[in-house]
C-alpha cells in the first residue's frame, strides 16, 4: 500500500527568549514564543522487514547518539512493537543555531513513524515522549507555533503574523549553549508577560547581550541584519533573524547575505508542514 516517504523537519526561532528564574534542580524557568517555519529539512523513511533502524548521512558520531535513533527507539520501548527503516535525513537547518533542527528531527520520526506502522499514539502521548529527547522536541510533535513557559514544556498555541524571516548563521561558529546558560552574567530575573502583553518592541533574547559579548561572529550577524529589519538571535543562537512584511523585501536582502554568513528566507506558519501532513496522512487511511 502507498504511504507518504518524505516527512517535513520545519525549522523554527524563538521570538523573544526571556530567562525568568533558576530552578533549585538548575534549570531554567523561560517564557518565548516558538515560531514554526514552511521550510526546513525533510526525512525520508522507507519501512524495513527485519527491524533494524538504518539512518543516512553519517554525521560524525555513533547512529546510537542520533536523536532520530533515539526517537524511534523509545518509540518501540514504549509501545512493546518492533519495526524496521531506512531514515534518510536531508539537511538543511543549520546544525547548533538555534533554530530547534535537532529536535524537529526528532519530531517529524517521531509522528511519522507512529502513523506508517499504526502504533496508535495520539498527540499527548507522542509529545510526552518527545519532552524526554529534548526540551522543544513537542513544540514540533505539536505542530502550532506557541507561547512557551516553564523550561519550554508549557505550551499555549498562538497566533503569530504570518512574515517573512531572513535567517542568517555565521559560518564556523559554534555557541555552547551550557556556557551560556550558566554563565555568572546571564539576566535570570526577567518579570514574567502573558501572552496578550507579548510584542516584539517589549521583548528581547536575554542570552543575546551574552553571546554578542564572546561570539563577535554573532554580533557582526546581527548589525548586518539590522540595516534591513528589526532582527534579534534566536536561542543562544549562533542564528539570528530579521522580520519582513514581504517576501521580495526578505529575499533582496539575502541576495547580500555576506561571504561568512548562510541563511535562507522562510514564511512563518500557525500550522506546521508536519503537522499538515500528518492529518493529510490520517485521512486517507494510508497503512503499509
Amino acid at each position: 500500500m502507498e504511504y507518504l516517504t518524505s516527512w517535513p523537519s520545519p525549522a523554527k526561532i524563538n521570538l523573544f527568549l526571556h530567562i525568568t528564574g533558576r530552578r533549585p534542580d538548575g534549570y531554567h524557568e523561560l517564557q518565548s514564543i516558538f515560531v514554526l517555519f514552511d521550510k526546513g529539512d525533510t526525512i525520508d523513511i522507507s519501512p524495513r522487514t527485519d527491524n533494524v533502524i538504518n539512518i543516512t548521512p553519517d554525521l560524525g558520531f555513533p547512529v546510537e547518539k542520533n536523536i532520530v535513533y533515539k526517537a524511534a527507539k523509545l518509540l518501540m520501548e514504549h509501545t512493546g512493537k518492533q519495526f524496521g527503516a531506512d531514515i534518510h535525513i536531508n539537511k538543511n537547518i543549520p546544525m547548533g543555531g538555534g533554530l530547534g533542527g535537532g529536535s524537529s528531527n526528532a519530531a517529524t520520526a517521531l509522528v511519522a513513524l507512529n502513523l506508517i506502522f499504526s502504533l496508535g499514539l495520539v498527540e499527548d502521548e507522542l509529545a510526552e515522549l518527545g519532552r524526554r529527547l529534548g526540551a522543544d522536541v513537542p513544540v514540533f510533535v505539536r505542530g502550532r507555533s506557541a507561547f512557551a513557559e516553564g523550561v519550554g514544556e508549557i505550551l499555549t498555541p498562538v497566533s503569530v503574523e504570518e512574515k517573512y524571516y531572513l535567517i542568517a548563521t555565521p559560518t564556523d561558529t559554534a555557541v555552547s549553549t551550557a556556557e551560556i546558560f550558566n554563565h555568572p552574567e546571564l539576566p535570570r530575573n526577567t518579570p514574567k508577560l502573558s501572552p496578550a502583553e507579548v510584542c516584539f518592541s517589549n521583548t528581547r533574547n536575554d542570552c543575546e547581550k551574552l553571546v554578542k559579548k564572546y561570539y563577535p561572529k554573532v554580533a557582526k550577524t546581527l548589525s548586518w541584519l539590522l540595516q534591513y529589519a528589526p532582527s534579534r538571535m534566536t536561542g543562544t543562537g549562533a542564528s539570528c533573524f530579521a522580520c519582513f512584511a514581504d517576501e521580495k523585501a526578505a529575499l533582496a536582502a539575502f541576495e547580500n547575505i555576506p561571504n561568512d554568513m548562510r541563511g535562507f528566507v522562510a514564511k512563518a506558519v500557525n500550522v506546521s508542514p508536519l503537522k499538515v501532513a500528518a492529518d493529510k496522512y490520517s485521512r486517507s487511511n494510508q497503512k503499509i
